[in-house]
């Protein structure tokens, strides 16, 4: 079995040991660094497949080091916040993050979704197929095999979670998803009231592929129902 390697970012020493301990057991291995900085040298040494990262560091904070990480790299990351406010989450998730966690966590939650990035980032694709491996609408093209996206011949970065959405969606043009499908498909685990983790990254894949995101027209909302693309 391949090992994942998990880098715990967080300037507190009693929560890196511990969640050593936690995910040890998991049969990963785990780098600390106790500051965005030291975090950007180990992701440059070391080949990392999760990040669990603090918001408050000192040097670097967690939301400078994600939109750092985000500028080269798709990386699943877990934001831990000792703040409960959707501020600190939402502003998380628009730079780029994939799912965030409360201080004080429980040990066995942070443990499931981690396991839940890891299978969705190593096992890209596991939906129900189409068949095909490029699906295009109009100037909107997803390469399944490249995992990339394009509009009008033009590269868009997406977070893994963000791509994950719009396969899920483009995999089934014309189809309306709740948001409880959305997370449940996506983030592979019952909906624990996180309808608007959902919403802030629709919102995010729109500003990405759309001209105007106020006036969508390949990620149509469904008022009351869900999301869907449109098929032409």
């Amino acid at each position: 079995m391949a090992i994942n390697n998990i880098l715990v970012v967080d300037d507190e020493p009693e929560i890196r040991e511990a969640l050593v301990i936690y995910l040890k057991s998991d049969d990963v291995d785990v780098f600390t660094a106790s500051n965005g900085l030291e975090a950007l040298e180990i992701l440059e040494q070391q080949t990392i497949h999760l990040i669990i990262m603090d918001i408050m560091m000192p040097q670097l904070d967690g939301i400078k080091t994600t939109f750092r990480i985000r500028e080269s790299k798709n990386i699943p990351i877990i934001m831990l916040s000792a703040k409960s406010e959707d501020s600190d989450k939402i502003l998380g998730l628009n730079l780029g993050a994939d799912d965030y966690i409360t201080k004080p966590f429980n040990p066995l939650e942070l443990i499931a979704r981690v396991r839940s990035q890891l299978r969705r980032f190593t096992n890209l694709g596991s939906f129900q197929s189409t068949g095909e491996e490029i699906i295009q609408v109009r100037g909107l093209l997803l390469n399944k095999s490249s995992k990339t996206v394009e509009v009008d011949g033009e590269d868009v970065r997406l977070t893994p979670k963000e791509y994950k959405i719009l396969e899920l969606l483009m995999e089934n043009k014309g189809r309306v998803f709740s948001i409880e499908e959305i997370y449940e498909r996506v983030w592979n685990e019952p909906i624990f009231a996180s309808e608007n983790t959902v919403a802030v990254h629709v919102r995010n894949i729109r500003e990405k592929i759309e001209i105007n995101p106020k006036d969508p027209k390949y990620l149509k909302v469904v008022w009351g129902i869900g999301y869907k693309i449109e098929k032409k």
